[in-house]
């Protein structure tokens, strides 16, 4: 009975660490993503505040074309935990996007400039208009990214070397996906209206390359490199997935805090009380 349960916690643990992603057979030639080291990565980990600003830069000027963030407003951007813009900024950044709002007096919609309170305007009206733009694949929306997608595939290294301790790995896939550009195909293979990637899961996706050497200019200085662009957007994407995390980290922490000191009171109530009482 024992090695029963024994079996079933194995099982469950290994369960919850591989998501049906990460446990999905891969294409051959399909390649796990690049181990970066981020910053935000284990208990103590923070995002980088320059890094947040240089993704989103990324993500404004080269990714939101076709990919929305519909569950993040704008007045996120300015809030402790995230890329911190000041007030002035978030609003210039809310107005640069056009809202339909209404009805008005009149009962129709209108156009006005976006404010911080509303939500990432969507680059397209409709799923339609979306897949006929990307050669009838519907671009997903990057709010949760980093979360649904998976950067390890289900071997014994990358559950106890990668999953345990660095996640799923998806952050480490959208900057593998979007500096994987480049590689030929086996035997040279083409396929219309698809760019052959070996960090997509099925090797072939409708996105063409996205990003390019000095594509953006940053404003601290930062050599925009494919690499650096990939990884800038990949933070600033976990973090849109996770507004929160510095938060609950720290929270995380003062709770292990707390239990630690009140188990320490138990152990020294527990002696008190039994002291003297032969066992």
């Amino acid at each position: 009975m024992k090695k029963l349960f024994k079996s079933l916690a194995v099982a469950s643990i290994l369960g919850a660490l591989m998501s049906p992603q990460a446990l999905a057979e891969k294409a051959k030639g399909h390649k796990d993503a690049t181990n970066y080291s981020f910053s935000f990565e284990g208990i103590f980990g923070t995002f980088d505040r320059a890094q947040l600003q240089r993704g989103f830069l990324v993500y404004k000027e080269v990714c939101s074309s076709c990919h929305g963030l519909e569950k993040l407003s704008y007045r996120n951007l300015g809030e402790p935990g995230g890329p911190e813009f000041s007030k002035a900024e978030v609003k210039a950044i809310a107005a640069e996007n056009e809202v339909i709002d209404g009805p008005n007096s009149e009962g129709e919609m209108f156009e006005r400039p976006g404010k911080p309170a509303d939500r990432f305007v969507s680059p397209f009206p409709n799923k339609q208009a979306a897949k006929a733009s990307n050669n009838g694949a519907l671009p997903p929306d990057l709010s949760l990214i980093t979360k649904a997608r998976s950067g390890w595939h289900g071997t014994l290294r990358s559950l106890f070397t990668y999953s345990l301790f660095n996640g799923s790995g998806g952050p480490e896939y959208v900057a593998s996906l979007l500096s994987g550009y480049g590689h030929e195909a086996p035997n040279g293979e083409e396929k219309d209206g698809l760019s052959y990637n070996p960090f997509f899961s099925s090797l072939w996706i409708a996105m063409p390359e996205q990003l390019s050497e000095d594509g953006v200019e940053y404003a601290d200085g930062t050599k925009a490199t494919i690499e650096q662009q990939a990884k800038d957007v990949a933070v600033f994407l976990t973090w849109a997935a996770e507004p929160k995390m510095e938060e609950r980290k720290s929270l995380g922490l003062i709770v292990l805090l707390y239990m630690a000191v009140f188990s320490a009171m138990l152990y020294l109530v527990k002696k008190a009380i039994w002291r003297n009482v032969k066992h």
